[in-house]
């Protein structure tokens, strides 16, 4: 009897996950989730899911415990399994928005410290510790870097001298009266799977479109569909606007005199792009959403 085909995925549990499952919902696999349970529930056969922290996500499946799974690039890192699993696909995307973020060396503003030649003999506060030891040892300095359980920038100034954190826009570290000194690296979320799973032919496989179709669901986000009528006589100068991936499509109406445009462009052009397209003739214009978009 043939074996039961079924990957074993990790979902983030945390900032992540309700970013990550909108996601996976616009690639089309729907999860609901029992908090309770710390189970997603696919409406696929093949898939077995788990919430779990991205902090440990690495380890299970460098072991090959998890066949794949989504976590930062900083607990690779930290874990130090960068040989041990496969980096399927960047997802850039944060809890905020979709944008990577940076793991960051911050001190109290009145501090006179200005970088990692000033932290011999100080004491760091961080999730990273083997990181930031690496880090100071690359700089050729010794401090005693500690782990944080959380709350890391509260501690800075008055248990530590400085921390290192992750972060997106750098809101939450000026509200702490801290300012960067250096950044260690860019980080954002990766699908990565065991050497195992990536060896099997079926799983690689359903591993890769997983990828594939998460990543068009990404792609989409910053991008919307835009449909219009334009009268012949106005054509060139309605495309002329359009910062198209590619020339817009051009189909004839049934009234020969006018012709129907549709594109996709990034949504963030569209409050200005959609006055200059009115004014340049284009009538009856539609923006619509997208889920997916394959390049």
């Amino acid at each position: 009897m043939m074996a039961e085909k079924i990957l074993r995925i990790g979902l983030p549990k945390g900032s992540l996950q309700e970013a990550t499952i909108e996601i996976f919902r616009k690639a089309g696999f729907p999860i609901s989730v029992d908090e309770r349970q710390y189970k997603p529930d696919f409406d696929d056969d093949e898939l077995w899911g788990v919430l779990l922290r991205a902090q440990e996500m690495p380890n299970y499946v460098a072991s090959g415990i998890l066949d794949c799974g989504l976590t930062g690039l900083d607990w690779i890192r930290e874990r130090g399994v960068e040989d041990e699993v496969v980096e399927v696909v960047d997802l850039v995307y944060a809890k905020r928005g979709m944008r990577p973020y940076k793991w960051v060396l911050a001190v109290h503003e009145s501090s006179d410290i200005q970088g990692p030649e000033n932290l011999e003999g100080k004491r760091i506060a961080t999730e990273l510790v083997d990181v930031t030891t690496k880090y100071l040892a690359e700089h050729g300095v010794q401090a005693q870097v500690e782990f944080s359980w959380g709350a890391t920038e509260a501690k800075c100034p008055d248990l530590v001298d400085a921390i290192v954190e992750g972060t997106e826009t750098g809101s939450t570290l000026a509200a702490n009266n801290l300012r960067i000194v250096d950044v260690l690296f860019e980080s954002c979320t990766k699908f990565i799977a065991s050497t195992d799973a990536w060896g099997d032919l079926w799983k690689r496989q359903k591993i890769e479109n997983i990828a594939m179709l998460l990543q068009g669901a990404l792609d989409a986000e910053l991008r919307v569909g835009l449909k219009m009528n334009v009268a012949r006589e106005d054509l060139e100068a309605v495309v002329a606007e359009l910062p198209a991936l590619k020339r817009p499509t051009v189909s004839s109406l049934a009234n020969g005199d006018w012709v129907a445009v549709e594109t996709i462009v990034e949504s963030a052009l569209v409050r200005d792009l959609i006055p200059r397209l009115k004014a340049a003739g284009a009538q009856g214009i539609i923006e619509y959403p997208l889920n997916k978009m394959i390049m």
